[in-house]
């Protein structure tokens, strides 16, 4: 049996899945008490490097897997949406962190703007 690499629901589950988790340890105690309890704490302090690209990067997959529900309306968001979130990722780091809540927020709100924007552009396509 052969799979479809650009499935899209397979894409979207493992997309919003993936940007869940981030947020999920990126705001909670979760992470740092799982690597603590298995004796990787010094590690702790470095975690946020790398969930927060994950989060972005888990959007841009978001945002491709809902570009392919659509029916590839309007232009491929693979470039611009990965630039993005390489983007986001240095701001944050960047800035040290300091706005992560609003700029994590600001990005899930721009994806669900996004989903939206398509659903509109689906219909329209339909209707004509």
């Amino acid at each position: 049996m052969t799979q479809n690499i650009e499935n899209p629901d397979r894409l979207l589950k493992w997309g919003l899945g993936g940007a869940l988790f981030a947020a999920l340890c990126c705001f909670t105690p979760l992470l740092v008490v799982v690597v603590a309890g298995v004796g990787l704490s010094a590690l702790t302090g470095w975690l946020d490097y790398a969930l927060f690209p994950l989060l972005f990067f888990c959007l841009a997959v978001v945002a491709q897997a809902l570009w392919l529900r659509a029916g590839r309306v309007g232009p491929n968001p693979k470039l611009w949406a990965t630039a993005i979130a390489a983007a986001l990722s240095i701001l944050i780091i960047w800035i040290e962190f300091r706005f992560a809540l609003r700029i994590t927020v600001g990005a899930f709100v721009a994806v669900g703007v996004y989903a939206f924007y398509l659903n509109k552009m689906k219909s329209k396509e339909a209707t004509q």
